[in-house]
């Protein structure tokens, strides 16, 4: 039974070390996209092509 109480203790204590870690890793910018606006002025100018022509009418066959 004594086993059951460490190795909870222990599972909460890692559960708190990796919450911390990724809190930190969230304030210094670890998780901020920094690629994809350089990518996306890319292929901005089929998004715009897509939304002015949004209704594209196609042949259906029976």
């Amino acid at each position: 039974m004594g086993v059951i109480y460490i190795l909870l203790s222990i599972s909460i204590v890692v559960a708190i070390i990796f919450f911390i870690a990724f809190i930190y890793a969230v304030k210094n910018g670890q998780y901020d996209d920094s690629y994809t606006p350089s990518v996306r002025m890319l292929f901005e100018d089929e998004i715009i092509k897509d939304q002015k022509n949004p209704t594209v009418k196609t042949k259906k066959t029976n």
